[in-house]
């Protein structure tokens, strides 16, 4: 018999075919089209599992709609509900609006949640840990994994109470147990790959929130189902069958096994994995009709008329914006001083879909533009943090072979990782991309005195930064002194309304060298 496992990940509440920038769209995603290649390849298939892999309940404008604005996660899950899932898993994303709202939206889903390694008093937080399904006479066990490098993202209030075990210990933990009891063992991880797929080479620092390669070491693993870095990925991993189906359902993760039945039971004995794209399917009624009602409901807040600018505060240009502050950055950093009292604020431009404001501002523009659900919090930095998260945020920048201005491949690949280069407002500051890399930052003044090592600076970022998310190792939860628990999209939408016409300047505070 053949056993075909369909999984979703990183869906992020694009329900429908559409990045909300205007009205009417098909583009090529969504968990509507999901759902119709998952049905044609049950038409043909023999025996399927399919499953929903976590980071579904935050990103896109409708998700935010049923967190924020009309709180009522069930105008999101009935989408979800109306796919056929077996089961779901949890990603990093899901706690995004609280630990209440995600059960709320769980109860609201029609397939159970498995997480093995989030605890509450040392027992499974949410759902179990594991499911036994029945296919075709064979017994499939699938665990639930979610990264565990949550608290290091996550505003405390969001998670409290919850325990993170190490994704590897849980896996090294339970698959044994679940080998014991079937015939096949998929592990379904909200997490990515941490190092070359071929060589094995580390590609980014193993801090434990990618263990995907690890994983693939663990005996007894027949298929293993990832997400989390948005990644495109299907093939053999140290002899396990892996996939990654990138972000917004533009592709279905599909893992075939050939199970053979042997006088020790069923075996393994052959294995492919591959992505099938969704971008010319058709939208499933099913998915649409689900979510009809609240989906015209966001188009008519989306087009709610905030402010206007006076200037220009339009992105032509993404990388170009990183280089020459473009006045949609000051914009944001003003706002995150505005609402936290402070001088100085860092901001990042997300990513390279972004596009500013043009001349009428509407809550469209605000949403498809500041895309997390960020809130705000101060850190007390000393001189030294500071100038720290500067250089780590310099290296965004590298020289081409021309000796042009370019970006350093880590922040492109394995993942784009734009938002690791923070902006600031309230500083003058120089990098010199042709410097060492630590040594990039030549000039860093405040209110026109050198900032100082020794002396301490109230600095305003989102949540995931004051954490040390990203990795930036210079800030971190003993060094908040004050947060705002508005969400920044809550935040903007307020200082436009006291603000309504915007000059659409910036003033130039930084400088990144070679010019373009």
């Amino acid at each position: 018999m053949k056993l075909t496992i369909l999984s979703t990940s990183d869906t992020h509440g694009y329900v429908l075919p559409t990045d909300y920038m205007r009205r009417d769209q098909d583009l090529p995603f969504s968990l509507a089209k999901a759902k119709t290649v998952i049905d044609q390849v049950k038409a043909t298939a023999d025996e399927v599992l399919t499953v929903e892999n976590g980071d579904w309940l935050q990103g896109s404008p409708l998700a935010y709609y049923a967190a924020r604005v009309h709180p009522d996660p069930a105008q999101l899950t009935a989408g979800y509900a109306a796919v056929g899932y077996d089961l779901g898993i949890l990603g990093n994303h899901e706690f995004n609006y609280g630990s209440e709202y995600l059960q709320q939206a769980i109860s609201g889903l029609n397939y159970p949640i498995l997480c093995a390694n989030i605890l509450r008093a040392g027992q499974p937080a949410f759902g179990r840990p594991y499911e036994l399904v029945k296919r075709g006479g064979v017994t499939i066990a699938v665990l639930g994994l979610t990264t565990d490098y949550i608290p290091h993202w996550e505003g405390q209030q969001n998670i409290a109470g919850l325990t993170f075990v190490p994704a590897l210990a849980a896996a090294k933990d339970w698959v044994p147990r679940l080998r014991a009891l079937a015939d096949v063992v998929v592990v379904c991880y909200h997490g990515g790959f941490e190092r070359d797929l071929i060589t094995g080479e580390p590609t980014e620092a193993l801090t434990g929130e990618n263990v995907g390669y690890a994983l693939t070491q663990v005996p007894g693993i027949d298929a293993l189902v990832t997400g989390h870095q948005h990644r495109e990925l299907a093939g053999i991993v140290n002899g396990v069958p892996v996939t990654q189906p990138g972000y917004r359902g533009a592709n279905v993760g599909r893992i075939d096994l050939t199970l053979t039945p042997t006088l020790a039971g069923w075996q393994v004995t052959a294995k492919h994995a591959t992505l099938v794209a969704t971008g010319t399917a058709s939208a499933a009624d099913a998915v649409t009709a689900a979510v009809a009602d609240p989906a015209a409901k966001v188009e008519d807040w989306l087009d709610s008329p905030l402010g206007r600018v006076t200037g220009d505060m339009t992105i032509h240009d993404a990388f170009a914006a990183r280089v020459v502050e473009s006045p949609y950055i000051e914009f944001i950093n003003r706002v995150q001083m505005a609402a936290t009292g402070t001088d100085i604020s860092g901001t990042a431009l997300f990513n390279n879909d972004g596009r500013g404001f043009g001349q009428v501002i509407t809550m469209r523009d605000v949403v498809t533009n500041y895309i997390y659900p960020n809130t705000l919090a101060v850190v007390r930095l000393s001189g030294a943090d500071l100038k720290a998260a500067l250089e780590q945020s310099a290296e965004y920048f590298a020289l081409t072979a021309d000796g042009h201005l370019g970006i350093s491949p880590r922040f492109l690949d394995p993942k784009p990782q734009h938002y690791n280069y923070d902006m600031y407002e309230g500083i003058d500051y120089q990098i010199d991309v042709a410097q060492p890399v630590g040594q990039r930052i030549t000039a860093l003044t405040y209110h026109g005195q050198p900032v100082t090592a020794a002396q301490s600076y109230d600095v305003a970022v989102n949540q995931y930064r004051a954490g040390g998310g990203g990795d930036f190792r210079m800030f971190d939860h003993s060094k908040i002194i004050r947060e705002n628990q508005k969400d920044m999209t809550e935040l903007i939408a307020d200082y436009l309304r006291a603000h309504p016409v915007l000059p659409g300047t910036a003033n130039h505070n930084f400088t990144v060298l070679p010019k373009m």
